[in-house]
């Protein structure tokens, strides 16, 4: 741990980013020299010790890049984070790894495409790499979820390793911990702040070699991340979607450019030829389950989607929660 404390020192100095970390160490050839040279107050040293027993309380690690444990397609990025915090099953960080992200104001049907991309992807081995936040994100983290296993996916923080947010995903992150991984660069029980969501936006793109872009504005966080996977040469899917919606714009201009291929189904990654449920029931039914994912779907949107009228889908619905294909949940259905 004394090498931990001697790159925090140094790294929670203010002025020191990765970049002149890697300065100074070219200068000063060890952390022991360059702190030598920093003159740090007993003061600060104190209050990183400190930041270093709350993580240790709390089950946090930090992986510096010099850890076999460090995430390969982070360190392969220029300036990357000299240390990073993992919480949850550190193991997930060695897996194979596809990003997913898009807006925070997803519409259902987009959020149970990507749900189902992040499923696919899970029982393929993958772990699914997403912000944790509200809508797109939370529909890739809870798709993986949604398969057996421990190491499913990756949440990146903005702030703190152990900060929540935003706070309506807190069941989802202790999820998260339990079968996946949540890492940050930034201090432990720092709060998020705006540029602090670019930087996360950056660590996302760089930890896959694919990225999935869902439905997003042309001025998101979501394309920001996308350019950020351009530069380090990641491949770039995008969802299209309707011309007329603002949350496809994104998507659409990536692939119109060229810089993204068009994302329509699983099967543009993976062709399983398995014979799902859905194909052993009625067409009306399986209608239902298309519409259907991991987030809850109520009965008035279900019958707006399927083009029918609430009391028309609730035979069938009955029908599905029989045969154990749906379940209610959160005032809606999801698959089971």
């Amino acid at each position: 741990m004394k090498d931990i404390l001697q790159k925090l020192l140094i790294l929670r100095t203010p002025g020191i980013g990765p970049v002149k970390y890697r300065n100074l160490l070219n200068e000063y050839e060890t952390d022991e020299f360059i702190l030598e040279h920093l003159d740090l107050s007993q003061d600060f040293i104190d209050s990183v010790k400190r930041e270093m027993d709350k993580a240790f309380d709390m089950g946090i690690e930090y992986i510096s890049d010099t850890d076999s444990r460090y995430p390969i397609g982070l360190k392969n990025v220029k300036n990357h984070p000299i240390v990073i915090t993992a919480r949850g099953n550190v193991d997930t960080l060695s897996k194979k790894c596809v990003s997913i992200v898009g807006t925070r104001h997803s519409t259902a049907a987009g959020m149970n495409f990507v749900s189902e991309i992040a499923k696919s992807f899970a029982e393929h081995n993958f772990a699914i790499v997403s912000g944790m936040a509200m809508g797109t994100d939370t529909a890739a983290h809870r798709g993986a979820l949604s398969v057996d296993g421990n190491a499913q996916t990756i949440a990146v923080l903005a702030g703190g390793v152990d900060y929540i947010w935003p706070l309506e995903n807190e069941s989802l992150y202790y999820e998260i911990l339990d079968r996946g991984a949540v890492i940050s660069e930034m201090p432990v029980g720092m709060m998020p702040n705006a540029q602090n969501f670019v930087q996360r936006n950056r660590w996302v793109a760089a930890l896959s070699d694919s990225l999935i872009v869902g439905e997003a504005d042309e001025k998101s966080g979501s394309m920001t991340t996308a350019r950020f996977a351009i530069d380090y040469e990641k491949r770039v899917f995008a969802v299209p979607g309707h011309p007329s919606d603002a949350r496809s714009v994104g998507p659409n201009s990536l692939i119109k450019s060229g810089v993204a291929t068009m994302c329509m189904s699983v099967k543009d990654f993976f062709d399983d030829k398995k014979e799902t449920k859905s194909k052993k029931i009625s067409n009306p039914e399986n209608e239902i389950l298309d519409k259907l994912g991991m987030i809850p779907v109520s009965e008035s949107v279900l019958a707006n989607l399927v083009k029918k009228s609430i009391s028309e889908i609730k035979s069938d619905l009955v029908v599905l929660e029989l045969q154990g294909l749906i379940r209610k949940q959160d005032g809606g259905y999801v698959l089971n």
